[in-house]
C-alpha cells in the first residue's frame, strides 16, 4: 500500500502514453489544417481568383497575431501562470473559431467582388477574411503547441521525454501528410476548394473534446506529485514570475536553440506550402497527382522522429543529431535549385532525404529545452521560442510568392479541354471526346480526367488540334504546342495565333479576335531555381547556430549529448 502511494500517476506506462495519444490528436488536426491550402493554390486561382501573392498574403497570416501583438507570448505566461488545463482548452477553442471563419471566408460569394483598402494597399475582402481566420487559428495551434510540449514534459522527464515529443510531432505530421495528399482530391471530388476546411474543422471539433477529457488525468497527475511531495517531504516548485522571462532572454544557449528553429522550419514548412506548384511546374507531375510527393516528407517523420527520439534517450548526441539534420536540409534544397535536375523521381528521392532531416532536428532540438530552461519557466520559453519561429512562418511564405510573381513568373499554361477539331469552312465546333470527333453546340460541358472544363464559341478557318497552348511572357506566339498523334486521319498544319491578356487571364483571344471560353483552365508557371536557393541558405545558417549551440554546451554543461534517461 505504501509502495502504491509513493508512486505518482506518470510512473504508470499506461497512463503516460494514454494521455499523449489524448493530446496528440488535437495536434494532428491542428496540422491538417495548418497545411491544408498547400496543395490548393492552383485551384484557388482558377476557382475564386487568387494569385500567388494572395495565396502567400493568406498562408503568412498564420503569424500575424504570435508576432506582431505577442499573443504567443501571452499564451505562455498564461500556461506558466494559469496552468495546462485551462490554456490547453482555451487554445483548441480559438483554433474552432478560426477555423469557421477561414472556411466562411473561402466558401461564401457574399464577399464576391468587394476590395477592401486597409492602409496601404488594397485588398480582396475574401482574402482579407480568410488570412484573419488563419490569424486566429494560429494563435490558438501555437499556444496548444506549447502546451502539449509542457504536458510531455511533465508526464515523461527522466523518462522517454524524447520518444514521447518524436511521437507527439510523427502524429502531428500525419495531419500534415494527409493535408497535402488528400485536400486536392477532396477539393476535386466535391468540385468545391473549401470542402478540405470543412473537413479541418469537424476534427478540431473533435480535438477539442479529446483535450477536455485529457484534463481529467491531467488532475489526477497534480493530486498524486501533490500526495508523493508531501510523503517525501518534497517542497514545491517556485511559481513562475515575471523576472523569469528576463531571465529566459539573457540565456544564450536558448537563443541558439531559438535561432535554430526559426531558420529550420523556414527552410521546411514554407516549402511545403509550394511544394506542390514545385512538382507541377519544375517536375512535370500532373496536378491531380502533385501533392502526394511532398506527402512523402510528414510520412517518413512519422518513423523517423520517434527513431532519432529514442536514440537521443538512450545514447545522446542531441547537439550533434541537429548538425546532421541540418546538412541534409542544404543539400535537398541546393539540389532542388539546379533546373537541369527535373526528373520526378529524383523529386521522391529528395523529399525523403528532407523526411529524415526533419526528423532529425525536432527529435533533438525539442527534448533539449527543459536542459536549458528550469520547468516553472518552460511554458514561456517554448512560447518565446515559437515566437522567434513565427517570424518566419510569417514571413518566409510572403517573401516567397512575392519572389515567384517578381523574378520567377515564366508566363501561363492553359489546357483546352480534350482538343478542338474545325474542317475547313466548317464554323460549326467539334471537340475529341473518348477519341471520337463529336460536334458540340456551345457552350457544352466536356469532362476529362475527373476536371470539367466549359466550352464555348470555338471557330476559324482551319482543321486545328490543339491540346496545350503555353504563352511566354507577353508573347503573342504560342510556346510548346503539343499535337497528340493518337487520333487518326487528322494531319498536322499551321497552329492560330493567341495571346493572353496578363491582367484578364482568364479569357484566349484568337489573332481575329475571336474569344475561346473564359472558363478555360489556365494556370502560371513559375521557375523555382530562386525559391530553393533561399530555403538552401536557411539550412546554411541552422547549420552555424547548430555548431554555435554545441560550443555552448560544452562550456554550460547542460548535457545536450548526454542521454535523457536517467537510470
Amino acid at each position: 500500500m505504501t509502495e502504491q502511494i509513493r508512486k505518482v500517476l506518470s510512473d504508470s506506462k499506461a497512463a503516460r502514453w494514454g494521455a499523449l495519444l489524448v493530446v496528440s490528436f488535437t495536434m494532428f488536426a491542428g496540422y491538417y489544417l495548418a497545411d491544408v491550402l498547400a496543395p490548393l493554390q492552383g485551384l484557388l486561382e482558377n476557382q475564386i481568383g487568387w494569385n500567388g501573392e494572395e495565396y502567400g498574403f493568406v498562408t503568412s497570416a498564420y503569424g500575424w497575431f504570435n508576432v506582431f501583438l505577442g499573443f504567443l507570448i501571452i499564451g505562455g505566461i498564461i500556461l506558466d501562470k494559469m496552468g495546462i488545463r485551462f490554456t490547453g482548452v482555451a487554445s483548441s477553442a480559438i483554433m474552432v473559431a478560426g477555423t469557421a471563419l477561414k472556411y466562411w471566408a473561402v466558401q461564401t460569394h457574399s464577399l464576391d467582388g468587394i476590395n477592401w483598402h486597409i492602409l496601404f494597399w488594397d485588398v480582396k475582402a475574401q482574402v482579407m477574411m480568410a488570412a484573419l481566420g488563419y490569424a486566429i487559428f494560429g494563435v490558438g495551434v501555437e499556444v496548444a503547441g506549447i502546451t502539449v510540449s509542457k504536458i510531455i514534459v511533465k508526464w515523461f522527464k527522466g523518462k522517454e521525454m524524447a520518444l514521447a515529443m518524436g511521437l507527439q510531432l510523427s502524429i502531428a505530421r500525419l495531419g500534415t501528410a494527409l493535408a497535402i495528399s488528400t485536400s486536392l482530391p477532396l477539393a476535386l471530388y466535391f468540385r468545391d476548394v473549401s470542402m478540405p476546411i470543412l473537413f479541418c474543422l469537424i476534427m478540431l471539433c473533435i480535438g477539442l473534446i479529446a483535450f477536455i477529457i485529457y484534463t481529467f488525468s491531467d488532475k489526477k497527475l497534480d493530486a498524486s506529485i501533490a500526495t508523493h511531495n508531501e510523503l517525501h517531504n518534497i517542497a514545491a516548485e517556485e511559481e513562475f514570475r515575471m523576472k523569469d522571462i528576463l531571465k529566459i532572454i539573457t540565456n544564450k544557449g536558448w537563443w541558439y536553440i531559438a535561432i535554430l528553429c526559426v531558420l529550420f522550419y523556414s527552410a521546411v514548412f514554407p516549402f511545403l506550402k509550394y511544394a506542390t506548384s514545385l512538382m507541377v511546374n519544375k517536375f512535370g507531375v500532373d496536378e491531380y497527382w502533385a501533392g502526394l510527393i511532398p506527402s512523402l516528407l510528414p510520412y517518413g517523420t512519422i518513423l523517423f522522429t520517434p527513431l532519432f527520439g529514442g536514440i537521443y534517450d538512450k545514447k545522446g548526441k542531441g547537439a550533434t543529431i541537429m548538425i546532421i539534420g541540418a546538412l541534409l536540409i542544404i543539400f535537398v534544397h541546393a539540389m532542388f535549385s539546379i533546373p537541369f535536375l527535373n526528373s520526378y523521381l529524383l523529386a521522391i528521392l529528395l523529399v525523403l532525404v528532407l523526411g529524415v532531416g526533419f526528423s532529425l532536428v525536432p527529435s533533438a532540438m525539442w527534448p533539449s529545452v527543459p536542459k536549458i530552461v528550469p520547468d516553472r519557466q518552460l511554458g514561456t520559453a517554448f512560447s518565446l521560442i515559437f515566437w522567434v519561429q513565427n517570424w518566419g512562418l510569417m514571413g518566409v511564405p510572403d517573401l516567397i510568392g512575392w519572389v515567384l510573381n517578381k523574378y520567377c513568373f515564366v508566363g501561363y499554361v492553359a489546357i483546352l479541354g480534350a482538343g478542338f477539331i474545325t474542317q475547313q469552312g466548317d464554323m460549326v465546333p467539334k471537340a475529341i471526346v473518348n477519341n471520337k470527333v463529336v460536334e458540340i453546340n456551345a457552350p457544352t460541358m466536356l469532362t476529362r480526367n475527373d476536371s470539367t472544363y466549359t466550352i464555348s464559341g470555338f471557330s476559324h478557318n482551319q482543321k486545328t488540334e490543339i491540346v496545350s497552348v503555353y504563352t511566354l511572357g507577353n508573347d503573342t506566339i504560342p510556346k510548346g504546342l503539343i499535337p497528340n498523334s493518337n487520333f487518326s486521319g487528322i494531319d498536322k498544319f499551321d497552329l492560330p495565333v493567341f495571346t493572353v491578356e496578363k491582367k484578364n487571364v482568364d479569357a484566349f483571344i484568337t489573332s481575329k479576335g475571336e474569344r475561346i471560353s473564359k472558363y478555360t483552365k489556365v494556370s502560371p508557371l513559375y521557375n523555382y531555381t530562386l525559391p530553393m536557393m533561399i530555403f538552401a541558405g536557411f539550412g546554411l545558417l541552422a547549420l552555424l547556430f547548430a555548431f554555435l549551440l554545441k560550443i555552448e554546451d560544452k562550456k554550460k554543461g547542460y548535457g545536450l549529448e548526454s542521454p535523457n534517461i536517467i537510470e
